[in-house]
């Protein structure tokens, strides 16, 4: 297990994420590790992941399990039967567990249901992105509305938990669009909702486009306006703010996700995948064609490995749990802090606080309304 820098006194993961990388076209705002069109690969990648899971050594069960993408829901049916056969050897589900799968509207049929609710998958993210039909377009989705609602209902009928991402902030979007996509999202009953503004990330094809003047940000004004309209309308409606970009409705939220923002180790398989084990943080090469060839030659999947000090799993545990709205029990984790951290965290606190981006709740620190919009700023000042 030294694969994984895993120390044996250490306490293992209980949950685990899986990329798989393969997706029908890249979307012109995605940067994530992929390949489209390449099915031809699916085979080769299942093996080189097979190995991979084999670095386990013995079964290690998980209480979240989370496939993402790339695009799951695309595997053809026999392929997806060997994946979750392999997962559920590998990686077995408690009883009471959760099990992520991201899906494409188009893939959500009733057979697909059928067969992975029949494997053990309980929970699905699907990756709506809008109901309008032009921003859609801009998006270069592959969709219609109609297909996202349908896919949305069909999915009420076999899993347990539905989950939709929502994009706002798109070129050219008005205010009122973005209401209706949250409106729509509430009628069809979504059990949890991601909502994202839309970021132009470098190497993405919107990042060059954007460079070239052919598309544009929307006004920072109506991004912020849009976001608070996602905390007002969604928290009306009965869901719970419990992360910045994240709502559910009660005893929905993703119990995967929140592996990452209390500071838990997870296991990761497949490429680009990072995982936290034992202290370890490392991350698989980016490339699936290179992902795949390192294992086929019994080379190691990993790209950077690094065992974190004391000092930065506290920075990064303030920073990560102060995502979500409950904040940081600061009282309770400064204790474990060296002291010259502790007190450069303390100092950077009352700054924020003093700013009116904090706010102090007897041991608990939590961002306020006006941080929420500003939080990526704050961060540097604690890492």
């Amino acid at each position: 297990m030294q694969l994984w820098g895993w120390d044996e006194q250490a306490a293992l993961p209980v949950s685990a994420y899986v990329h798989i990388p393969f997706c029908r076209h890249r979307c012109g705002y995605c940067n994530f590790s992929l390949l489209a069109n390449r099915d031809d690969l699916i085979d080769r990648f299942l093996n080189a992941l097979e190995v991979e899971l084999s670095k386990l050594e013995i079964p290690r069960q998980v209480e979240t399990l989370f496939l993402g993408g790339g695009t799951p829901s695309i595997l053809p049916q026999d392929r997806m039967d060997r994946l979750l056969t392999l997962l559920n050897h590998w990686l077995p589900l408690s009883s009471q567990g959760e099990w992520t799968i991201e899906a494409n509207p188009l893939d959500i049929s009733d057979s697909f249901c059928e067969h992975i609710c029949s494997r053990g998958i309980n929970r699905i993210s699907i990756g709506g992105q809008s109901f309008q039909p032009t921003k859609l377009i801009r998006l270069e989705r592959d969709h219609s509305p109609e297909e996202l609602m349908e896919s949305v209902e069909r999915s009420h009928k076999f899993f347990s938990s539905v989950s939709l991402d929502l994009i706002f902030g798109a070129p050219n979007e008005t205010f009122s669009g973005w209401q209706t996509d949250l409106q729509t999202a509430i009628e069809l009953g979504v059990h949890h909702l991601s909502t994202y503004g839309l970021t132009f990330e470098k190497g993405s094809r919107f990042w060059g486009m954007r460079e070239r003047h052919e598309i544009e940000s929307v006004p920072e004004e109506l991004e912020l306006a849009m976001y608070e309209e996602a905390i007002d309308r969604l928290s009306r409606a009965g869901f719970e703010h419990y992360e910045i970009s994240n709502f559910a409705k009660p005893s929905h939220r993703c119990r995967h996700n929140q592996s990452y923002w209390l500071g838990e180790s997870w296991w990761a398989f497949g490429p680009s995948a990072a995982r936290f084990v034992g202290g370890t943080r490392s991350v698989n090469h980016r490339g699936t064609l290179e992902y795949i060839r390192r294992i086929e030659q019994n080379r190691s999947t990993i790209h950077e490995m690094e065992k974190l000090s004391n000092a930065q799993r506290v920075r990064e545990r303030f920073v990560f749990g102060m995502r979500q709205m409950e904040g940081v029990n600061w009282t309770a984790m400064r204790l474990e802090a060296e002291p010259s951290v502790a007190i450069a965290i303390d100092a950077a606190i009352e700054k924020h606080i003093a700013g009116g981006w904090l706010m102090r709740d007897r041991e608990w620190i939590r961002l306020t309304r006006a941080g929420l919009f500003v939080s990526d700023a704050l961060w540097g000042d604690y890492l």
